[in-house]
């Protein structure tokens, strides 16, 4: 398990408006959160060499792209070996539909989100990528009606504000 950084309550305050928007110039982030831009930006890159940022995205409307219908895949792999594992995860990652995949505890050993065009691509998904593999020996998709953000992400016994 990775080590938790110490951060104060400027960083978390930072943490905060970048994950709001991450487009935020240094200058803003300075302003709301009381400190120089110089400090602002040393902040912000020793946040990012420890870790804590990992990164910046781009979030896209799933519907706009044609993928308005979204599921949840539920799946078991037999037998469950760490032969299998790897090989397995990375060809669900390389299936442009696939969202993000989740190795599990419990009776599925994946959950696996995806967006696809409509409910022939779906099922087209399903079978041919999914229960056409012979380690899976089973499936169980629930689809998304609707999905909404949370808050920011902050170490435990920080209050969202």
């Amino acid at each position: 398990m990775a080590e938790s950084v110490v951060l104060d309550p400027v960083d978390l305050h930072l943490l905060r408006l970048l994950q709001n928007d991450a487009r935020t110039t240094y200058r803003d982030l300075a302003a709301q959160v009381g400190v120089a831009p110089s400090t602002c930006l040393d902040r912000v890159t020793r946040l990012r060499r420890s870790g804590v940022i990992l990164g910046h995205r781009l979030r896209l409307d799933p519907a706009k792209l044609g993928r308005g219908l979204q599921a949840l895949l539920s799946v078991q792999v037999r037998p469950h070996r760490r032969e299998l594992v790897g090989p397995f995860v990375d060809r669900i990652r390389a299936l442009p539909e696939a969202r993000s995949v989740f190795h599990l505890t419990g009776p599925d050993d994946y959950l696996v989100h995806v967006a696809v065009a409509d409910m022939a691509d779906l099922q087209r998904l399903v079978l041919d990528e999914f229960t056409a593999r012979r380690e899976v020996a089973r499936v169980e998709t629930r689809l998304i009606f609707q999905q909404w953000e949370c808050g920011p992400l902050l170490p435990p016994g920080h209050a969202q504000s």
